[in-house]
């Protein structure tokens, strides 16, 4: 009796072939943590280049405006008709002189001036008023809520524009009552945003504690729920900033803006828009300026709201992987 020879067991598929069990036992690379890691890091990045870029063309403008008092430069209302309409790095003149022989950079930054003053004040008047209400509204509810929702709705409704000028019709373009005007045109973007920020805060269990605790309504509202929203309002009031600087600068395009002899921005742009064509200095770099400052704020505000969210973001993972 013969007995067959003893065969090679037949090789199995290498280690590296895609039916290996060793390579789908291999853990991936890369992991769930990993990509949140990077999309965080990749966020904050991004923020911080917004906050940089927007603080960088902001400086550019509200700096020079700040000190427009203290560098040497001509009066902002000082006319020499020999000198008139001078192009931009002519000499004494940087940007150059409107149709008046007026030197165009003193205008501008004189002028910012004015602009700044009615859109910083505007927007904390605006911030107060629309804190104040949207807080209100969201914590106590019932008729407050009924009354502050109504009028937001009403005001909301109107052309917002129109209702300016007609405001500046009835009171006169003085520098108090485009400041009035524009902030109440402004406050209900902060009361919406505010009222609903609140509304997540007072269901939260610190609201409950503090109300056991014997604290009133309007205590816990001031010293506990609007603390804890104050930074995402603030954002807000910081973007209507530069809404508040164009609305001015439309104002007085329009000629209902602050009179003479204020000049702002959109007045410098109003009086030479008839020089376009030829002189198009006069109109383009005020309007660079208002731009660069637009720009700016905004970017400010959306880096610093984006950055808010990546710090929220690691928080409630790690909350909600302890529970």
């Amino acid at each position: 009796m013969t007995t067959a020879p003893p065969t090679a067991a037949s090789p199995g598929p290498p280690p590296g072939a895609p039916g290996s069990g060793r390579e789908r036992a291999r853990p991936s690379a890369v992991t769930a943590r990993a990509l949140a890691r990077a999309t965080a890091t990749r966020r904050r990045r991004d923020a911080r280049i917004k906050v940089w870029a927007g603080a960088v063309c902001t400086a550019l403008v509200v700096l020079p405006v700040a000190l427009a008092r203290v560098l040497p430069l001509p009066g902002a209302d000082a006319q020499d008709l020999s000198r008139r309409r001078l192009p931009p790095l002519s000499e004494g003149h940087l940007l150059g002189t409107d149709q008046l022989g007026r030197d165009l950079l003193s205008r501008i930054l004189h002028g910012g001036q004015v602009s700044l003053t009615v859109g910083i004040l505007a927007v904390l008047v605006s911030g107060v008023i629309g804190v104040a209400a949207g807080s209100a509204a969201g914590f106590f509810g019932g008729w407050v809520d009924t009354v502050v929702s109504r009028l937001l709705e009403a005001q909301l409704a109107l052309p917002l524009l129109m209702m300016l000028l007609l405001v500046v019709a009835l009171f006169g373009p003085s520098v108090p009552v485009i400041t009035a005007v524009i902030a109440v045109a402004q406050w209900p973007e902060v009361a919406r945003l505010t009222r609903s920020l609140v509304l997540v805060e007072r269901e939260k269990p610190y609201v409950a504690a503090a109300r056991v605790l014997g604290l009133r309504g309007w205590s816990v509202l001031g010293r506990h729920v609007i603390p804890n929203i104050i930074r995402p309002a603030g954002l807000v009031v910081l973007l209507l900033l530069a809404q508040a600087v164009l609305l001015e600068s439309a104002l007085s395009f329009l000629g209902a803006g602050p009179q003479r002899p204020f000049a702002t921005w959109g007045r410098i742009i109003s009086d030479g828009q008839d020089y376009l064509t030829t002189s198009w200095w006069l109109v383009t770099l005020p309007g660079l300026t208002i731009v660069l400052l637009v720009v700016g704020v905004n970017l400010i505000g959306d880096g610093l709201r984006e950055r808010t969210r990546t710090v929220r973001a690691p928080r409630a993972a790690r909350a909600g992987k302890g529970a």
